[in-house]
């Protein structure tokens, strides 16, 4: 069984939010502080949201409907297929189509094409082919495998809908709400919470926070399925060491305008990208003050 704490949760630099100066207002509700001019999330808010959007998955599943996992942007792409393949669910982690859900009818058919291409492939008929025939028809296919693998036993619409980066999943989450589709999504402190049914504060840029966001959805299905799944701790057990968030580097995968490429600095060049920021050997955030007596 595997179980979340706080200490995951910090672990994985879920409480790490943008640049204040790239903010959502409607983001407040879930911001703890802000130090060093980086806006700090607050994981007992995050704890709450996770509870409420494993419970939605759960049922849903259990209900014998789908979930569908959508990410598209380069570090959530692999994590997005594992765990959706690990449960058992669908994805789309490489380019959302227009209409996938809207007008999923024709997408219907580019999948019947695509299970069409593999059976010709399978049973002989490629030897009957020229070599340009087949070799168009391999394209053909490798471009419908590369959008809508993750999707190729999708018969129907799916029950709810898992998503990474709302400010770039756009026309997704527009989809699902235009089909009635609940929206489970994690939001960042650059995003705009409405709109999702289930949002998730907490940082969607890092993989560590990617990866343990994705793993506890995935979790919601397979308890559905088998009754084996996550165990929501509010507060750190007894037992579990301190933690300073000193060596998580805040910046980690972030996609800011004025820094696209962190690979060349350090982390206190990277500091010293922020207006704000104060000596980079300080903590960001004192673990004490942030769960302590409140």
């Amino acid at each position: 069984m595997a179980v979340v704490t706080m200490k995951n949760l910090l672990e994985s630099g879920v409480h790490f939010g943008h640049q204040v100066k790239r903010w959502d207002p409607r983001m407040k509700k879930y911001i703890f502080a802000e130090r060093n001019g980086i806006h700090i999330i607050d994981l007992q808010k995050t704890i709450t949201a996770i509870r409420e959007a494993y419970e939605a998955v759960r049922k849903t599943t259990a209900a014998g409907k789908s979930v569908l996992f959508v990410g598209t942007k380069k570090q959530v792409q692999q994590t997005i297929a594992k765990e959706a393949e690990r449960c058992g669910m669908f994805y789309v982690n490489n380019r959302w189509l227009g209409g996938m859900l809207t007008n999923f009818s024709t997408i219907k058919k580019s999948l019947a094409r695509l299970k069409k291409i593999e059976k010709m492939e399978n049973d002989g008929t490629f030897d009957s082919l020229t070599k340009k025939e087949v070799a168009v028809l391999q394209k053909e296919k490798a471009k419908l495998e590369k959008n809508l693998g993750g999707i190729k036993e999708m018969k129907d619409l799916p029950g709810i809908i898992f998503i990474i980066d709302t400010r770039k999943e756009t026309i997704a989450i527009s989809e699902a709400r235009r089909m009635g589709i609940p929206i489970v999504a994690v939001v960042d402190t650059n995003c705009n919470p409405e709109g999702i049914d289930y949002p998730i504060p907490g940082n969607d840029d890092a993989i560590r926070s990617i990866s343990l966001f994705t793993q506890i959805i995935a979790n919601a299905v397979i308890e559905a399925d088998n009754e084996s799944g996550l165990k929501i701790i509010e507060n750190l057990q007894d037992g579990d060491e301190g933690f300073s968030d000193s060596n998580i580097d805040p910046y980690q995968d972030r996609e800011d305008e004025e820094i696209t490429d962190y690979s060349n600095y350090t982390p206190s060049e990277k500091q010293e990208t922020n207006e704000d920021a104060d000596d980079s050997s300080s903590s960001l955030i004192d673990e004490d003050e942030l769960y302590g007596d409140r």
